[in-house]
């Protein structure tokens, strides 16, 4: 079935006029066709250096992902912001699932897409993850060679959470018992009404007693800030059912072994900090104090940059979790552009 395609400009964020934009699709290795938005700056010529930018997991492209494949391509960079399979406007049914190996796939087809573009340097290409993709992306450098960058944004471990639960509060045989349990049950639900029951978006209105990190995710999602028609976390959510392989996923096997250049930003503020510090610790050997802290989580890592070889951790002061997904003034575009500058010229 052909994928349907919005002509109109639906961004949560302004058109810039600095850039050419356009809608493009390609397939993965799973035959499901994704849909993105490509960006390239105007006045060029010559092969670019070229960047697959996805995320936040449960996002759309119109949202955090598009507004830095557009800024990046002001930068200079041919630029695409993707919908991963089952998702906005990309193709595969049932609808709303998930899979941390196909959102690897989704990540190398893009790659596969941009190294066959007639105006992009095949060995001048990088990826963006935000939030739950910024996982994906570190997934995906363990695996991929093509990739000369990584930067991974206010990243979360999903597998690790849907494992354990936020700040590891449910790291516990028990727990995870009562979750398959639940899961399971849903599932032989779904299957006597014949469809997947939706696990809600972003709580609204939102509790009194609501932690602040999901203040923050409703700031963003449910307001005119972030929300978009599209987006699961801004409507009704995943699939109940369909993340359920995420809690026997182990993710970044071997990542101290990966070559290539890898970024790993968050706010200092972010609730999900702890994970980007767990993961740099598991590149590089890098030791801070303690790493599973509960809430409220301040961190250990200092604010700034630590760096292992072309691996980097930075810590930026005073920002949140979701201050990283489209606040210009606070995302560090120098410090990701220098990086991936560098490290695409090795």
């Amino acid at each position: 079935m052909a994928l349907q395609l919005t002509d109109e400009w639906d961004k949560v964020f302004p058109r810039s006029d600095k850039v050419n934009h356009r809608k493009v699709t390609f397939k993965n290795h799973f035959g499901i066709e994704l849909a993105a938005d490509l960006y390239e700056p105007k006045d060029v010529s010559g092969k670019l250096p070229a960047i697959a930018v996805s995320g936040p997991y449960g996002a759309v492209k119109e949202q955090s992902s598009g507004l830095y494949a557009q800024e990046m391509a002001e930068r200079g960079f041919l630029t695409i912001a993707f919908d991963p399979s089952y998702t906005g406007e990309s193709g595969g049914e049932p609808r709303y699932v998930t899979s941390w190996d196909l959102n690897v796939e989704d990540f190398q087809s893009a790659v596969d897409y941009l190294s066959n573009l007639d105006n992009v340097d095949p060995e001048k290409i990088s990826i963006i993850g935000v939030c739950g993709w910024g996982g994906v992306a570190l997934q995906t450098a363990c695996l991929d060679t093509r990739i000369k960058a990584t930067v991974c944004m206010t990243m979360y471990d999903m597998p690790r959470v849907a494992r354990n639960g936020y700040f590891d509060s449910e790291d516990s045989a028990e727990s995870r018992q009562k979750a398959k349990e639940a899961i399971n049950a849903q599932r032989t639900e779904d299957y006597k009404n014949g469809e997947l029951k939706r696990a809600g978006g972003v709580i609204d209105p939102l509790p009194e007693d609501a932690p602040q990190f999901l203040k923050d995710y409703h700031a963003y999602y449910k307001t005119d800030r972030g929300y978009h028609k599209r987006s699961l976390n801004s409507n009704d959510g995943w699939a109940m059912t369909g993340n359920i392989s995420l809690a026997n996923t182990t993710a970044f096997t071997n990542s101290n072994e990966i070559k290539n250049a890898v970024l790993i930003i968050h706010g200092e503020k972010a609730h999900s900090r702890y994970m980007g510090e767990d993961s740099f610790i598991g590149m590089t050997g890098h030791e801070f104090e303690t790493n599973n802290a509960p809430a409220p989580y301040t961190g250990n890592a200092p604010v700034g940059e630590t760096r292992d070889s072309n691996k980097e951790l930075l810590i930026v002061e005073g920002a949140s979790h979701c201050d990283l997904y489209d606040q210009k003034d606070i995302i560090p575009f120098d410090k990701i552009e220098s990086f991936i500058r560098e490290n695409i010229e090795d």
